[in-house]
């Protein structure tokens, strides 16, 4: 094997990135809200030995992005819950990390923080989170406690190439690094040891080590300690995705993990300078960098490009992402991943455009070509999503007494 193999996981949206992907033949649109297609999705991707799968979620109805709800019916327009789906799977897995997104505007530190250490204890210490930030005006609607103002493609767009997003974009992320930092704290409430559990002395505790966060800022005040013991890895792996110089920062200042979206033609190099300048203030492990490619391999029954026509002819318009979209072979993605891995991505985040498809093309064609060329695992080393992805798996308590 290479000194340094490749890093690959998968990012699962339903039944697939594209939104008539729930129209093709294997998609089993109607499981897409039960348990058995979303076992059998994570099933074939432990079959790969990929590192993880993460889980999309948002609080707003699936719909073409930074443009309000409409009507369609011709794309999937409902969700269910990722953290929960990831607690149902957990159970059945035994190597694959499992990233729910969960989205810090609309929801309490103090819940995610027990939600998430019990993924890890219930996945055994493969328990991640993809940090996700709710700025849309319409999802604040449907909680009625802020009000947040319409941010629209224009001013997206603009922060992306320049970085001047409106102020409300900054204080969005400002408040995401401070929940991060408080479910980070109220992990390390708990001392490791600070269970007992000595029938004898009636004792299930050490009171001395359960430690008050006493968080108080603008956003929200968090008094602690957590009601959930300190998870298995010490801190779950904590991931966002970024797409300019304001994300990075936040990424660099929160996450263990980011993924970029680089373009085809340009690749991550111009995206890794900008990371690098990002972190000069962070201290300890640097940030791990993924590459996202969206992804429609070739199949038996038809190339990806034919596909994606296909699928974009279904749809009534050409789809486009935030990420680069991939059409061709397994080979030729194996390809790509080699040359951007040696340009210095830690690993990748492979986006089925068709769940179902695109999934069982990665895992059957793409993993074995890779493993040909000594590129990738051909077995799980056993141990955390922490120890699979290379990140420390000591992770100091921040209130641990010497």
């Amino acid at each position: 094997m290479a000194p340094n193999p490749l890093h690959i996981g998968v990012a699962l949206d339903g039944a697939g990135w594209h939104p008539a992907a729930w129209r093709e033949p294997g998609s089993r649109p109607a499981e897409l809200f039960g348990p058995r297609y979303w076992t059998d999705l994570i099933a074939t991707a432990e079959r790969g030995l990929l590192d993880f799968a993460t889980i999309e979620d948002s609080l707003t109805i699936p719909g073409r992005p930074h443009t309000r709800s409409d009507a369609a019916v011709d794309r999937v327009r409902a969700r269910i819950d990722a953290h929960l789906i990831a607690a149902r799977v957990a159970p059945t897995t035994r190597d694959i990390g499992l990233i729910p997104t969960v989205t810090t505007t609309h929801t309490e530190p103090f819940h995610v923080s027990s939600a998430l250490a019990t993924l890890d204890y219930t996945s055994r210490g493969r328990a991640g989170w993809q940090v996700k930030v709710g700025g849309n005006a319409e999802e604040a609607a449907l909680f009625g406690r802020r009000t947040i103002a319409e941010i629209t493609a224009a001013e997206i767009a603009e922060g992306v190439t320049n970085g001047a997003f409106p102020a409300q974009v900054h204080e969005l992320f400002d408040e995401a690094a401070t929940v991060v930092e408080v479910v980070r704290r109220l992990w390390d409430s708990w001392e490791d040891d600070a269970e007992i559990r000595d029938v004898s002395t009636r004792r299930f505790i050490d009171r001395d080590k359960l430690h008050y966060v006493n968080h108080e800022s603008r956003f929200f005040s968090v008094r602690g300690p957590s009601i959930t013991p300190r998870p298995p890895q010490g801190q779950p792996v904590v991931t966002a995705l970024a797409h300019a110089p304001l994300i990075y920062e936040f990424a660099s200042r929160s996450a263990d993990l980011v993924f970029i979206t680089p373009t085809l033609d340009t690749g991550p190099a111009p995206i890794l300078e900008q990371i690098a300048t990002a972190q000069t203030s962070r201290s300890g492990e640097p940030l791990h960098v993924y590459a996202d490619l969206l992804v429609f391999l070739d199949t038996p029954e038809a190339t990806g490009r034919r596909r994606l026509d296909r699928l974009n002819e279904s749809a009534g318009y050409e789809f486009t992402s935030d990420a680069g979209i991939f059409t061709g072979s397994a080979e030729e993605l194996a390809d790509l991943l080699s040359a951007w891995s040696a340009q210095g991505v830690h690993g990748f985040r492979l986006r089925p455009g068709v769940a179902v498809d695109d999934l069982t093309e990665i895992t059957d064609r793409l993993i074995p070509a890779l493993q040909h060329r000594g590129l990738f695992r051909t077995r799980y080393p056993g141990g955390s999503l922490r120890a699979l992805l290379g990140l420390p798996t000591t992770v100091p308590n921040h209130y641990a007494t010497a």
